[in-house]
């Protein structure tokens, strides 16, 4: 095809396009706006329980029951509950969808001002000549003008059996209205190339393609993951242990107000049940009390905390060059085990280098300018006509090469300053697959024959002539092949790629590999990255096997498989994809723990390996950047697309390593094993807190103490630990150490052994102290007497500053195994933060809460006193650590 003739739009026209026809942008349905989260919450059927319980303490306020800072206490609670949840929502919704915008984003190949560059998708307007190759996705619905495709459109029509597509006839008359998927010279937005290369010209753009005008249809919302539901799962259950337990509470307060207040002191049940507005009172008392409790158990800070903490994440990963797409993938990156990674570009640096050419006769040329002249010729023409990549050469005669894959690219590079100095018309074109791994491309002109390039093994059973360096053909003899394939063996031994290319006499849809003339070999060098080698034995120290899949011969793979460390004994397995065709499936699974290496693989292999690791229970990971890999990647536990690969490697991986570098994806397996610590982390303080909250709410009314923490103080509670300790323990650092544990098991519980020991221990402690501090004279004493009508005000007020505390110091516990409590903590900025915001903002309340949060200021030696109690904890915990250090 020539490339040549197509000049594309001015700048001018461009402009002149935009504003007649439009951008290319796909409009998206509206996300909801703040006003709408916040209707939304309001509707939350435990927010409605408080507004109801508000609207109640507000009749008995004016009916003279209740002082005016109780009902005024809960409305601000509700209000400052709705408010946080409904930023929290919002900005992490925002922040998200702003990351995933990043995941659509495509760069299209279009003519412009007479040559080819990449432009992002959103600019590509109406009337531009854009290129389009396999694995590509077609940027607007247009027509082809030059060129053959087969294109899936099965996201549009559901078929998939790919639709041929073909160069228009000069009479065609384009309508936009009619969309017919069977129009063999249009194509559709959204649809991808599977096989083939065409210049299409864009008739419609943005919304107006028939894309476009199904967009609100296509859109849909990620799946939960496996851990999403896990903790939906705690979640419920912690929900309804917080109702069993705001009922029993709600009763004891109720026994205590019926009978320890009026029974046991001689009043009669009927005397206290004839005063109705008591009866009333104690009633609404008792089930603002329950339901303030529901509020304080119920973690709703749990679904924010895993927003929040996959939110911090995902930034952090864009800053290593790791895409997000889709929220599954970096939770289940955690649990990995197996891990199938393509070599060149994610194991090998990528960068593909021509090291040498060989002639027919075995001599060796380091660069294209040492060969001899008679040949040169014929091997530019074999290099830049038999080839997917597209190429332009400057004023300065070197190539600017855009499209196509590493090992094109490399051989063009290695053509360097050559200048096109032929007439040369190409007939047709056979592209590489994987599966005939070769490429032909007839040609008349200066010469009337068809190139051939692909793997030498495939190549060189067809041969029977060869080129000398003068470029006249001779006999291949039997001898002259055990030389070439002696020297292969070499070439791969040193972990050298090899691409043979020949001539063939025959036509592209003929028996083009029959009685091939040998043109030469060229020697490909992708070094190995030196970050992978240390990532790949972070990845085996953590336990997941690394097995590597390439399109090499079994000797090239084998030597980058032992520079890689992949390969580490004898026992270590590398096969050939005939080699896996030939075992059995059972044969396979008992294998499979020990294969290393797969040589030579067709996509269809990695299906096949995902399905048998699958089997076995294994989480399994597959890298792929090719329209072929789609099916594996999908099919996987999580897809690791190659930011250099398809868009529709892209479409199909939960993540895209922009890189493509396999420390990249080591990268990600330890940021989503810190998320799962973190997330544990919280699980552990939180349910703590509500533990021992519950214990003293019921024991408090048997102690002589109706509200050991008041209403407005319980929901002040919930704010502070729930909301706030979810933004402190997201922001925990990714830490090596983690990659040198075991991967979780699939269905391994949320709350494991050693969480039940710090969740159980630790709540005893704090609920113990508490009713020591409730019951105890001597503690009383240390606190001043209040003025008349409130002696025990700052006896009180230290109760709620130490139950605030003691949970605090507890933070400390929960972050860390560690004896060490500040071991790491400097990597986590916002914890320390959060923490001292926390004890800032106490210290104040105290002093300016007043008869809303029944506090008054206390002096030095009362905070002395309550700091002293509430770090406590601190030592306690360390010896629970030392107990059950051994314990998982």
């Amino acid at each position: 095809m020539d490339k040549s003739k197509f000049k594309g739009l001015a700048q001018e026209e461009v402009k002149k396009s935009r504003n007649e026809n439009g951008d290319n942008k796909i409009k998206k349905g509206e996300s909801e706006s703040f006003l709408d989260k916040l209707i939304d919450n309001l509707k939350d059927p435990i927010i409605k329980i408080l507004i109801v319980a508000l609207i109640i303490e507000v009749g008995f306020f004016f009916w003279g029951k209740v002082e005016w800072y109780e009902p005024l206490g809960i409305g601000i609670a509700v209000v400052i509950a709705i408010l946080v949840s409904t930023y929290s929502e919002y900005s992490n919704e925002k922040s998200f969808k702003k990351l995933q915008e990043q995941a659509s984003k495509i760069e299209c190949k279009v003519f412009r001002d007479g040559k080819l560059e990449k432009i992002s998708i959103e600019d590509v307007v109406k009337g531009d000549k854009i290129l389009v190759q396999s694995g590509d996705k077609i940027p607007v619905d247009g027509i082809i003008l030059e060129g053959h495709l087969d294109v899936d459109q099965s996201v549009l029509n559901g078929e998939s059996e790919a639709a041929e597509k073909n160069k228009v006839k000069d009479d065609y008359e384009f309508d936009s209205n009619d969309n017919d998927f069977l129009d063999e010279y249009r194509v559709f937005r959204g649809t991808v190339v599977v096989e083939g290369e065409a210049v299409i010209e864009s008739k419609t753009v943005g919304g107006n393609t028939f894309f476009g005008q199904l967009a609100k249809e296509l859109e849909s919302e990620d799946r939960d993951s496996p851990l999403t539901v896990k903790l939906n799962k705690l979640a419920d259950k912690i929900s309804k242990f917080g109702y069993a337990g705001a009922i029993l509470i709600a009763l004891s307060f109720m026994f205590k107000k019926v009978i320890l207040d009026n029974y046991f002191q001689g009043v009669s049940l009927g005397e206290y049940f004839s005063n109705i507005a008591t009866v009333t009172n104690d009633l609404v008392s008792a089930v603002i009390l329950g339901i303030i409790i529901i509020v304080v158990v119920v973690p709703e800070g749990l679904p924010m905390m895993i927003a929040f903490v996959l939110s911090i994440n995902m930034k952090k990963l864009l800053k290593d060059n790791i895409l997000v797409r889709k929220l599954v993938g970096i939770e289940t990156s955690g649990s990995l085990n197996i891990l199938f990674s393509d070599k060149t570009g994610t194991i090998t640096k990528g960068e593909l280098e021509v090291i040498n050419f060989i002639d027919g006769n075995l001599n060796e040329y380091k660069s294209f300018t040492d060969v001899d002249v008679d040949l040169k010729e014929l091997l530019e023409i074999s290099i830049k006509e038999n080839t997917e990549a597209v190429y332009e050469e400057d004023e300065k005669e070197k190539l600017e090469v855009l499209g196509g894959d590493f090992t094109e690219q490399a051989l063009l590079k290695y053509m360097g300053e050559a200048k096109k100095n032929y007439n040369i018309e190409i007939v047709d074109k056979k592209p590489f697959n994987s599966e005939d791994k070769f490429s032909a491309a007839q040609i008349k002109g200066d010469y009337n024959t068809t190139l051939v390039k692909g793997a030498p093994e495939i190549l060189l059973q067809k041969v029977s002539k060869y080129y000398d360096e003068k470029a006249h053909k001779k006999e291949f003899t039997e001898e002259k092949r055990k030389n070439i394939e002696k020297k292969l063996n070499q070439m791969a031994d040193n972990a050298i790629r090899v691409i043979a290319i020949a001539t063939s006499e025959n036509d592209v849809n003929s028996d083009v590999l029959e009685n091939l003339t040998f043109l030469g070999l060229f020697g490909i060098r992708d070094d190995v990255r030196k970050e992978s080698i240390k990532s790949i034995k972070q990845a085996q120290d953590a336990g997941i096997q690394v097995v590597m899949i390439t399109g090499d011969k079994k000797e090239t793979a084998l030597a980058i498989a032992k520079e890689s460390n992949i390969i580490k004994n004898d026992d270590d397995i590398v096969i050939t994809s005939d080699e896996l065709k030939d075992m059995s499936d059972k044969e396979l699974k008992e294998k499979l723990e020990s294969i290393k290496v797969i040589a030579r693989a067709l996509p269809t292999d990695k299906s096949r390996l995902i399905e048998i690791s699958q089997s076995k229970n294994k989480v399994v990971g597959m890298t792929g950047d090719g329209v072929n890999d789609a099916p594996a990647l999908k099919k996987a536990d999580i897809g690791f697309a190659m930011g250099s690969g398809t868009e529709v490697a892209k479409e199909a991986g939960d993540i895209v390593i922009l890189d493509d570098n396999f420390n990249s994806i080591a990268k990600t397996i330890l940021y989503g094993r810190t998320i799962f610590k973190s997330i544990r982390k919280f699980i552990i303080y939180q349910l703590t807190v509500n533990v021992s909250a519950m214990i003293v709410a019921f024991v408090g009314p048997f102690i002589g103490i109706e509200f050991p923490l008041t209403m407005t103080q319980m929901l002040w509670v919930n704010l502070v630990m729930d909301t706030f300790a979810a933004l402190a323990f997201g922001g925990e650092p990714p830490l090596d150490k983690y990659m040198e544990e075991e991967p979780k098991i699939r269905d391994e519980s949320i709350i494991n052994k050693y969480m039940w020991t710090s969740i159980i221990t630790d709540a005893l402690i704090i609920s113990g102290f508490s009713i020591f501090y409730l019951t105890n004279d001597f503690i009383k004493s240390l606190f001043r007497t209040g003025p008349s009508g409130s002696e025990n005000i700052y006896y009180l007020t230290g109760f709620f500053v130490f139950f605030i505390f003691i949970n605090l110091f507890n933070m400390f516990n929960a972050r860390t195994k560690e004896i060490n409590l500040f071991k790491n903590i400097t990597k986590n900025d916002k914890f320390l933060k959060i923490v001292t915001l926390i004890f800032v903002v106490q210290i104040v309340m105290t002093y300016i809460g007043g008869q809303i949060l029944r506090t008054a200021g206390l002096n030095i030696n009362e905070w002395l006193i309550l700091i002293a109690m509430s770090v406590t904890i601190i030592p306690i915990d360390i010896v629970r650590k030392l107990i059950f250090k051994n314990i998982n």
